[in-house]
């Protein structure tokens, strides 16, 4: 069987545009969220992995419990999902999409870990530097670990940027090693 990402890409996209087309990224955000949770309960966990529950019903007992979160498309993304087997993968779908609204709305989220915490004057300064770099919106988190004994780690998606001693002292490492 397929990647369950490779599985949920093609629905992902297509969310994607319904939610460009009608700039409905939040309200999609959160049915998407709400369908991954549904099927993450361990109760529809396993009836989405036996063999006995039909696809309508499976999806009927998802839609009947979203009622309130679902508008017609999302009902019509359940129906989907269960029709084609697909109900699995709806936490990476979520994610997917959540990606592609990210790099749509030029947003993109940044954890910057630093070995102390940081005065306010040193937060602006920083995000408006990361801002600059990656030339994006930064919705920065802000992560404390003094094993980085000084110094900052950046990460924004799969970019990061290690400016911590702690970093320094494993690339020295394996220099060392090699």
């Amino acid at each position: 069987m397929a990647e369950i990402s490779t599985l949920a890409r093609p629905y992902a996209k297509a969310v994607f545009e319904l939610a460009l087309a009608s700039k409905s990224f939040a309200a999609w955000s959160k049915q998407l969220a709400a369908i991954a949770e549904a099927v993450a309960v361990p109760a529809i966990a396993q009836a989405i992995r036996a063999p006995g529950v039909g696809k309508t019903q499976l999806a009927q007992v998802i839609i009947e419990a979203l009622k309130s979160l679902l508008d017609a498309q999302g009902q019509a993304l359940v129906k989907l999902l269960a029709q084609n087997g697909r109900l699995q993968a709806a936490a990476s779908l979520a994610a997917q999409f959540e990606l592609l609204r990210a790099e749509a709305e030029t947003k993109v989220a940044v954890v910057i870990t630093t070995a102390a915490a940081v005065a306010d004057a040193q937060k602006t300064a920083l995000s408006a530097a990361v801002t600059k770099k990656l030339n994006r919106t930064v919705d920065i988190v802000w992560e404390t670990d003094e094993s980085l004994i000084t110094g900052a780690r950046i990460k924004a998606g799969d970019l990061v940027i290690d400016g911590s001693a702690s970093g320094e002292l494993e690339r020295l490492k394996a220099a060392l090693l090699r």
